[in-house]
């Protein structure tokens, strides 16, 4: 504990307790920073009218409301606006410049909606990368020079011994982390797997021994907040 009086060294006063208020509000402000320099990267504005559809329901689907309970557009809410998206581009074939106009309208609907709710997941106390890229959203990169990355590819998958696959994947420069997911049905749905920052050597835990698996893997960072996903052959976990 400090006690009060003057230091010759620095020319300055001691006051008690100064230097643990001072350690602990040091600590604090680190705590902000690092949860502040996590983002979501705010691209969807720049999607065009076909591909912003999938990715809110990608939102809608993955986004847990008892994670984030203070969601500004409700999940169910974020379908709708997609699904309404969805039929003014059907519309727009035949329907002229109204029809043009009607989609404008829900496409900056949607995409506002998404950005309301981004607000809130990086508001989110404990935001980790996993828990970020479980929303379906993608973070932005810290990087001021970031550049789109490559593509990863998988030079190898694996049995690990039971309920386990080895993944193996080319590095990407650049790239903070890689999002790893799998698949039972032919790659119809895709569940998180893993995320991690290791590319050559990633295991995959928790899977079912005699099921059929596909697994995905995309590099996460760079300007464009992710590689493209590419795609294994079918694997029997043991």
């Amino acid at each position: 504990m400090a006690v009060a009086g003057y230091e010759p060294r620095t020319r300055h006063w001691l006051v008690p307790g100064a230097f643990e208020c001072g350690r602990i509000q040091k600590a604090n402000n680190m705590s902000k920073i690092i949860r502040a320099n996590l983002k979501v990267l705010r691209n969807f504005y720049g999607y065009s009218a076909k591909d912003l559809p999938p990715f809110g329901i990608n939102v809608a689907a993955n986004i847990d409301v008892l994670l984030f309970p203070n969601l500004v557009v409700p999940p169910a809410q974020i379908k709708i606006l997609a699904d309404t998206l969805t039929a003014k581009i059907a519309d727009r074939v035949t329907g002229g410049t109204p029809a043009t106009a009607a989609q404008n309208k829900a496409f900056a609907a949607l995409a506002d909606a998404l950005n309301s709710n981004a607000n809130i997941v990086e508001q989110t106390d404990g935001l980790d990368l996993e828990m970020l890229l479980n929303t379906g959203y993608l973070p932005a990169s810290n990087n001021r020079t970031s550049s789109p990355l490559d593509d990863t590819a998988i030079q190898g998958l694996f049995n690990n011994g039971s309920t386990q696959l080895l993944l193996r994947l080319a590095t990407v420069r650049n790239a903070g982390s890689y999002q790893v997911q799998v698949s039972l049905d032919g790659g119809l749905t895709w569940l998180e797997a893993v995320v991690t920052r290791k590319a050559f050597r990633i295991v995959i835990p928790n899977l079912t021994p005699t099921k059929t698996y596909l697994v995905r893997a995309r590099a996460i960072g760079g300007s464009t907040g992710s590689s493209a996903w590419v795609v294994s052959g079918s694997i029997v976990c043991t």
